[in-house]
């Protein structure tokens, strides 16, 4: 109770005291305008009473900084016109950080025990950071703030560090920066007229607070890796400028940016090349939906003016075409087509044994840089019983060759959703079963529940708002047990894919010994720039996220190498300002930006623009004439948020708006530019037509209505 009154009134001094300063206009005190006007006043005050001055000085210098109020700047440059460069220095940094820790045990005292308590699940990783690296974080807040300062204060005094380490690293990593704007401050001081402005001393005082945010990012970057590397000696020379783990998406495309730049690199592939992708992901699925895709077309043959088809099948014939699918597509990722390219592909089991070596079944490798692409693996949920069942995964249903009467596909995201369909469609009776509201949770509902009518009409029975809880085999018989609504479901299955999501392949091959850094999520730890808290050791693709695509793993590959080769002279932060994505189900679904849902929850003002492609006359033609494109585009502008797409080929389709986001084009853009006819093209066109009507000029058609009547003598 008397820790709850303490804070009370502390809360209601410090108010008290921030509502003077603003009510009374203290500000007025500390703008360059008074400054200039009493430096002289100052000047002499100073000569008389000197150390009463830095006393007096210092005093509102802690107040103002420890209160968070604006003219902290004004004070520091203050201090050099008055103070002069040395005697300013000091008074301004002891100041200052006084001021600061004060602000720090305030925040301390006031919220932080509220703030863990509510929060403190949820704010784990960030005190684990703190108390494992935060003095050399704030030491490189102060250097290069990306925050204001006053923010910081307030901010570490909810975190778990040290009162005395903070004023030390606030002491030490303001100090720079203090130098700088007291300097500043002595020649502002001798500034007499404007003429003074184009002063040498001036122009040097200014170039130094440009120069100095940069001089600092450098510094820091110097000292964060010799701070990374200080247990590693590196190598007297190396054997390659980069070493890539892992040949899927991310790993062949950053071995072939490094080849392609003349750089000498190696790929390590422990499995197959190709990664995920070409043996048990895109490659596959695509494969066993067109196969999926034919047979619905037989049972749709009154569509197409057919009496009846019909189309005999083997099931284990499929899953051959699958493989010789992949077989084709197979060279384009080979070890022949990379070791031409100039690549040194090792296949073996790699361990990263040092920021600099890495050993590939007993062979060491220097190198300068290292990429890590080692990809994801399927999720398997810790269900009871599950583990003897049998299940299936992505990973292994490829190998699949005797067709299952039922099968239970677990999960309704888009690896789920698509087998879901093309399993039915192969004549399997499938239940899929999702623990949430809705299959394809990312998209809006509408899209959600016309999937999942499609899905009904392929015989698929849903099953969302169902958790599954175990699984029981009893001789021959195997069920799975979900609750919904408080109630136990039984579903018999004969097997049953497991497709919850994927964990990023993050152990065994050295990482944890060596302490790269891990999210809360699983993923590698890795800064705009994808890099880990080795510098020199860089991630691509699902094994950092947070998109798992491949072609978002191939987006990241460019700016990986790029990194690892050039990053001394220049480094860029990755770009997912636009990425797009589909799901290849039937329709398909396509999207790239923010759908209606996203744009509510962020507060996003938008409009939305719907086409229906039942009224396109190739989808029509074609029996395909289903879906829509929604638009979310700027209130009373054409530029696009984004876009989601339902319908044959949407993936396809959704290309032109990819362009258009990238580079800033909008509808009227679109709208302007020729489609060939009929194409399902032509659809883009026209929901670009849909917003000009809706955005028409009324008043201005009135007036040319009349036009027209006078033109006609009416």
């Amino acid at each position: 109770m008397k820790s709850r009154n303490a804070r009370i009134v502390v809360f209601l001094l410090i108010t008290a005291a921030v509502w003077a300063f603003f009510a009374f206009d203290l500000g007025q005190y500390l703008t360059f305008a008074y400054l200039k006007e009493q430096q002289r006043a100052f000047e002499a005050f100073y000569a008389e009473h000197t150390v009463a001055t830095i006393a007096v000085y210092m005093l509102i210098y802690v107040v103002v900084t420890a209160l968070s109020l604006p003219g902290a700047t004004i004070m520091t440059l203050a201090g050099g016109a008055m103070l002069g460069l040395w005697v300013g220095l000091l008074a301004v940094s002891f100041a200052s950080s006084i001021g600061a820790t004060l602000a720090f045990l305030v925040s301390r005292f006031l919220l932080r025990d509220s703030v863990q308590s509510r929060f403190g699940d949820k704010l784990k990783a960030i005190n684990q950071g703190v108390e494992r690296d935060g003095a050399f974080y704030l030491f490189g807040l102060r250097l290069v703030p990306i925050f204001p300062f006053f923010v910081i204060n307030l901010v570490m005094g909810l975190t778990p560090m040290k009162t005395a380490l903070f004023y030390l690293v606030s002491q030490i990593g303001m100090l720079p920066g203090t130098f700088v704007y007291v300097n500043a401050g002595t020649q502002l001081g001798q500034l007499e007229s404007a003429a003074g402005i184009l002063s040498p001393g001036l122009i040097v005082s200014f170039a130094l607070l440009g120069l100095f945010p940069l001089i600092a990012k450098k510094v820091l970057s110097i000292i964060r890796q010799r701070k990374a590397f200080k247990n590693y000696p590196r190598p007297q020379q190396y054997d390659y400028n980069l070493v890539v783990l892992g040949a899927g998406s991310a790993g062949l495309v950053s071995a072939y940016i490094a080849a392609a730049v003349k750089a000498r690199v190696a790929l390590v592939e422990k499995h197959k090349m190709g990664g995920d992708c070409l043996n048990t992901g895109c490659v596959p699925s695509k494969a066993l939906l067109r196969s999926a895709k034919m047979l619905s077309y037989a049972r749709r043959a009154k569509e197409f003016g057919f009496d009846s088809a019909s189309v005999e099948y083997d099931f284990a014939s499929v899953m051959e075409r699958v493989q010789r699918v992949i077989s084709k597509v197979e060279p384009h990722d080979s070890v022949e087509r990379y070791n031409g390219l100039g690549v040194d592909v090792i296949q073996g089991e790699a361990r990263i044994v040092s920021p600099f070596e890495v050993e590939v079944d007993g062979r060491h490798l220097t190198t300068r840089s290292i990429i890590v692409a080692t990809g994801a693996q399927p999720f398997v949920p810790p269900i009871p019983g599950l583990e003897e069942s049998g299940y299936l995964t992505s990973d292994t249903l490829w190998a699949l060759r005797e067709k299952p009467g039922k099968l239970v596909v677990l999960g309704g995201g888009p690896i789920g959703s698509e087998m879901t369909q093309a399993m039915a469609r192969l004549g399997i009776r499938v239940t899929q079963v999702e623990m949430g509201p809705s299959i394809l949770a990312r998209e809006d509902p509408e899209v959600s529940d016309f999937v999942q009518k499609c899905f009904e009409t392929d015989g698929v029975e849903v099953l969302t708002g169902h958790a599954a809880k175990e699984v029981r085999c009893e001789g021959e018989r195997k069920v799975l047990v979900c609750e919904t609504e408080g109630r136990p479901v039984e579903i018999e299955f004969d097997a049953i894919l497991v497709a919850v999501g994927r964990k990023a392949n993050v152990s065994g091959f050295g990482l944890e010994e060596l302490g790269v850094r891990v999210t809360s999520q699983g993923t590698l730890d890795a800064d705009p720039f994808l890099r880990t808290n080795f510098p020199n050791i860089l991630c691509a693709g699902d094994v950092v996220g947070p998109y798992q695509f491949t072609h978002t793993a191939s987006h990241q590959a460019w700016y990986a190498s790029v990194n690892a080769l050039f990053g001394q002279f220049k480094s860029f932060k990755v770009d997912y300002s636009v990425i797009p994505w589909c799901t290849f189900t039937d329709p398909e679904v396509a999207r790239v930006g923010l759908n209606e849902t996203e744009a509510k929850e962020r507060g996003v003002d938008f409009e939305v623009t719907r086409y229906g492609i039942d009224d396109l006359d190739r989808a029509i033609a074609d029996s395909e004439d289903h879906g829509w494109i929604k638009v979310i585009t700027l209130p009373g502008k054409d530029k696009i948020l984004g876009v989601t797409i339902v319908g044959a080929h949407a993936g396809d389709l959704l290309s032109e708006y990819v362009l258009a986001m990238k580079h800033g084009i909008g509808l009227n853009k679109i709208l302007g530019t020729i489609h060939t006819y009929p194409t399902l093209a032509e659809s883009n066109k026209s929901v670009a037509g849909e917003w000009k009507r809706a955005h028409a000029p009324e008043k201005l058609l009135e007036w040319v209505a009349r036009y027209h009547r006078w033109r006609r003598g009416v």
